[in-house]
């Protein structure tokens, strides 16, 4: 669930989060290292949201040099203090922001609900979906019978080419996800694309790594398994759950891992109908593909090439029965939420506290909202914007997005390992980037949507059926440009290739990312880092390989290819270095592209605050330099607690590193801070001048 990510094939990295303390601030400032150069007096500025000027003073460890840990001097005091909330598995600012933005939208939930408008507007469809998903009592009233029709339709399966039926209908789990796509060479049209699934744990490591915590957490799996098909009734719980778990492992020991996933063109293989069925014959491809809507679909993508040909074969040599059960456990777990109390429980036991160390499940208010941001987020988003985002936000930052875009401008003419020729190309696309912020131009329209307001799980899997159903209607149209890839309630922002496009939905743009009446040092080192880690994923290890129009193309000489693959090298080997947890070491192949949408972004986002002082002097705010001011905010903005059983799935299972090391993994890297800061060598994050990654 971490932030800031790059949409590559499609897929956009969700992530929860929220903002930083507002305590008043003293006027004793956070020791500098070095004393600020003579500058010009302060200029009066108004109350900013965080502190004095935007940056919480109180919360850092000034026993702590900024070289040896700039993390714990920024963000110590905090991190020392601070007691991650019983209902969170980890805490920083984005959590605090997504907890004032579920407020917001829990008002204009409950106002729709209190409503009871007319059918199929926008108002009866959030009020009753989330009326629907609050009643607990008629949930536990109904039993498990609102699940019978699903878990009746798997159990009077016969063949393989039924459950193959069932895998290809929305609500069921599969072996294999189907996108609905820009295609990624052809960015005009949509493409079908076939990528690996089928796991309940987050990844293929958590099944194969031999780890103690691992073992002990897969037999707690196991045993979650068989509770879920005791309480769907199954005859024989324990033997199916330990012939789910032996099924996944096997999913597992095929899948691809994140490393590898990664390469935007080892997972792009484009494939007639007749040739997946030649080359992976084990699964009734027909049918599943008919169950979508896709029987007709001749021209497909593959993604994960050698799995799934080899998930093909699992399914063919697996017996039924085995299969029928691992439906039938995963139609269970995904409906849980809208089940009587007892399976709900179940999972928040295994997957809340068990698997990432929550201590008490979130209230049912909280769910609801993201459950109703799910299936219609943005009618919700509508009336969002309308009352918290004003039209001066989205203005102020297209103006910061624009000295951003020209700061990477004047970083590429001054790089003095790329040719002329890459230039030129680079800036080629850096020209073609859209940005979108706040809100989409134009909304979804869900008024053929049926929700009622006494039917949690059928409102659930209409939602589902809905989307669905609107992708396949536009295969074959344009690809929609202007569309978004999550809400404006969303406290999160993306990257989108085959778009070349940089989001930034209205609930981010909010402190300590961004606030109006933050000093502009602040502003650029929290919200300006974040829209230059947003434009770095265009030129990151993958992104770097679309062009301009979102065409996947080769357009680097090889020298200039080499050079970078050397330079991203040096990164991928720093951040292995990092240690997490006792022996879990982050994977630098898995972290290195927003690795290097952070060192980039922070370059670009310095530079950016350097051009709008427009050639005067920084003034010295409470005994702290701009250049100060700047850092501190980045750090500020990444200051986050994890509980152990968190820390260990975001290591091995995202792609993101952990926030610790999102702040002292590029700060090394970049000259200004050294002066910043007076970190000199002999501090523990100092790097040699020749030995600092330097690329974008």
């Amino acid at each position: 669930m971490r932030l800031l990510s790059a949409i590559v094939i499609s897929a956009a990295l969700a992530t929860t989060a929220a903002c930083a303390s507002k305590a008043v601030q003293e006027s004793k400032p956070m020791p500098a290292a070095a004393p600020p150069a003579a500058s010009a007096a302060a200029p009066a500025l108004p109350r900013a949201a965080i502190g004095d000027f935007g940056i919480d003073l109180t919360a850092g460890d000034p026993t702590v040099k900024p070289g040896d840990d700039f993390f714990a001097y920024a963000s110590g005091g905090w991190d020392k203090k601070f007691e991650i909330p019983a209902d969170k598995s980890s805490f920083g600012p984005f959590d605090k922001l997504d907890d004032v933005s579920k407020v917001r939208v829990r008002g204009i939930i409950e106002k729709a609900a209190a409503a009871h408008a007319a059918s199929a507007t926008p108002e009866q469809q959030i009020g009753d979906f989330y009326a629907a998903y609050m009643d607990e009592a008629a949930i536990e009233a109904n039993g498990l019978a609102p699940a019978q029709p699903g878990l009746e339709r798997i159990s009077a399966a016969k063949t393989r080419a039924d459950l193959a039926r069932i895998m290809g209908t929305i609500g069921f789990a599969s072996l294999f996800d189907t996108q609905l796509s820009a295609d990624l060479k052809d960015p005009d049209r949509y493409s079908v694309t076939i990528t690996q699934s089928g796991l309940g744990l987050p990844d293929r490591d958590y099944y194969l790594k031999d780890d103690p915590q691992l073992k002990a957490l897969r037999d707690k799996y196991v045993a979650y398994i068989a509770q879920m098909l005791t309480l769907g009734g199954s005859p024989d719980p324990h033997n199916q759950a330990r012939q789910v778990m032996a099924f996944e492992t096997a999913t597992a020991k095929v899948q691809w891992p994140i490393e590898k996933r990664r390469e935007v063109e080892a997972n792009y293989n484009p494939r007639t109908k007749a040739q997946l069925i030649a080359y992976a014959p084990g699964f009734p491809w027909q049918d599943f593909l008919d169950a979508q809507q896709l029987g007709a679909r001749q021209d497909l993508v593959l993604g994960e090439l050698t799995a799934i040909k080899d998930l093909a074969a699992l399914f063919k040599r697996t017996p039924l029965p085995t299969i029928k059960a691992v439906l039938t456990f995963h139609y269970l777990d995904s409906n849980a939420s809208v089940l009587p109390q007892r399976f709900d429980k179940a999972r928040f036991a295994f997957y809340g506290q068990t698997m990432r160390g929550q201590p008490q499940q979130r209230e049912r208010w909280k769910r609801g909202v993201d459950a109703v941001d799910g299936a219609v987020g943005e009618s919700v988003g509508r009336l969002y914007v309308a009352q918290y985002f004003p039209p001066e936000s989205k203005a102020k930052m297209q103006l910061l997005v624009a000295n951003l875009l020209a700061a990477l401008s004047q970083r590429i003419d001054a790089l003095d390992w790329m040719s002329p020729e890459t230039k030129t190309r680079a800036h080629e696309k850096l020209v073609g980037f859209t940005p979108k912020i706040g809100y989409p131009d134009s909304w979804k329209d869900y008024s053929t949507l049926v929700v009622k307001r006494d039917d949690p799980i059928g409102n659930n899997h209409r939602a589902q059926q809905w989307w669905w159903d609107y992708q396949v209607g536009r295969l074959d149209k344009p690809v929609d440009r202007a569309e978004w890839g999550m809400t404006p309630q969303e406290i999160n922002a993306y990257y989108n290739p085959s778009n070349n496009e940089i989001v930034f939905p209205a609930a981010i743009l909010q402190p300590p990312f961004f606030d109006p009446n933050a000093d502009p040092a602040v502003n650029y080192g929290a919200i300006g880092a974040v829209i230059g880690h947003e434009i770095g994923h265009g030129f990151d290890d993958q992104g770097r390989k679309f062009g301009p129009t979102g065409v996947m193309t080769d357009w680097w000489t090889a020298k200039d290819s080499q050079v970078f693959s050397a330079r991203t090298a040096r990164l991928i080997h720093e951040f292995s270095g990092f240690e997490a947890l006792p022996g879990l070491n982050v994977k630098g192949e898995n972290t290195i592209g927003e690795n290097i949408g952070d060192l980039g972004g922070l370059n670009m986002a310095h530079e950016a605050y350097v051009l709008s002082l427009k050639g005067q002097p920084a003034p010295v705010i409470d005994a702290l330099t701009g250049d100060q001011r700047f850092f501190l905010a980045y750090a500020q903005v990444w200051r986050e607690k994890y509980r152990d059983g968190t820390l260990r799935e975001i290591v091995m299972a995202d792609v993101h590193s952990p926030s610790r090391f999102r702040v002292n993994g590029p700060l090394p890297n970049l000259d200004v801070w050294y002066s910043a800061f007076d970190v000199k060598p002999g501090d523990k994050m100092y790097i040699a001048p020749a030995d600092r990654v330097r690329i974008w």
